[in-house]
């Protein structure tokens, strides 16, 4: 193949995660290394497939031998499915580039130019870059975005960022912190680099899919570890249920000094099971604090591979 002049010469890995969107993965591919070729002299392709089932390695090799433009492409199966964040943790663990892409999904609802685009404000030394939809952003996001904003102390807000390019200091900063990363995004954010946002407008609006149990399980746990939501939840049950058991005891006491039958005791004990019912609500924050504590600081191993395949394309 002939060398082509006035490419970048920074090494570009391309991380990338896939599950049950394999229609997909062959257009992206393709996409993916077409723009690759034409701007790097240099580049690594990872894909992650999350399936648990190999349902991927056939597109990928048959990918791999049509394919001639210099780069690699490998191929990362998990032993069985464990979700974004930890397949992701993976794919960049594995990756050897100075700038490392990450894409969440295949589907491709932006300008390609975009890709290029978050790559040269990395080159503006800003060590994690990620690109974003200017509009249709769906009502849990905003909220959920709204939420962890107002409760964290994260400098730069977070919002729904399709992907990132992220430098090999990001990475090494973050491995050198010795913490497992939950929430990728988080993470990026009070590592104490500097972040960009870029915002493109949507080239189609179509909806992906996605695992929607687990991305609740992520947004809930989010919430938990990076912000003080749970926190300022438990304080205001704890002070209602202070107030609803004082007044019961008052409403109660004043009833039986004056030697009346104590009336209205429906409403005491509705009053009561609130109460109730709020420190239960405390306790079950309390025991997810633990269930996640005790996930993070146990769990060693944060991943599980069941096999890696090299190509070159």
């Amino acid at each position: 193949m002939k060398k082509k002049l006035n490419l970048e010469k920074n090494f570009i890995s391309i991380v990338f995660y896939t599950k049950n969107d394999h229609k997909e993965l062959k257009n992206f591919l393709s996409s993916i290394t077409d723009l690759m070729s034409k701007n790097f002299e240099h580049f690594e392709i990872i894909v992650i497939d999350d399936s648990g089932k190999s349902t991927a390695q056939k597109i990928i090799s048959d990918f791999a031998k049509h394919s001639n433009t210099g780069g690699s492409l490998s191929l990362i199966e998990m032993g069985y499915p464990q979700g974004v964040e930890l397949a992701m943790n993976a794919g960049v663990d594995f990756s050897i580039g100075d700038f490392v892409f990450e894409f969440d999904s295949v589907y491709i609802d932006y300008p390609l130019e975009t890709i290029m685009t978050i790559y040269h404000k990395a080159l503006e030394n800003h060590d994690i870059v990620a690109a974003a939809p200017s509009s249709h952003i769906k009502l849990s996001s905003r909220i959920f975005y709204r939420l962890f904003n107002k409760n964290s102390n994260i400098k730069e807000p977070l919002t729904t960022e399709t992907f990132f390019i992220v430098s090999r200091r990001a990475i090494n900063r973050i491995n050198n912190m010795n913490i497992k990363i939950p929430y990728r995004k988080a993470v990026y954010a009070n590592c104490g680099l500097s972040k960009k946002i870029v915002f493109y407008d949507r080239a189609n609006t179509n909806k992906h899919p996605s695992n929607h149990k687990y991305r609740r399980g992520i947004a809930i746990d989010s919430l938990i570890l990076f912000t003080d939501v749970a926190y300022k939840f438990a304080i205001t049950m704890s002070l209602i249920m202070m107030a609803l058991l004082l007044g019961s005891a008052i409403y109660t006491l004043v009833f039986f000094l004056s030697g009346q039958a104590i009336a209205g005791w429906t409403t005491t004990m509705l009053l009561v099971s609130f109460a109730f019912f709020g420190l239960f609500v405390i306790l079950t924050i309390i025991i997810k604090y633990l269930s996640i504590i005790v996930k993070l600081i146990f769990e060693r191993q944060s991943y599980i591979i069941k096999n890696t395949d090299r190509y070159l394309v």
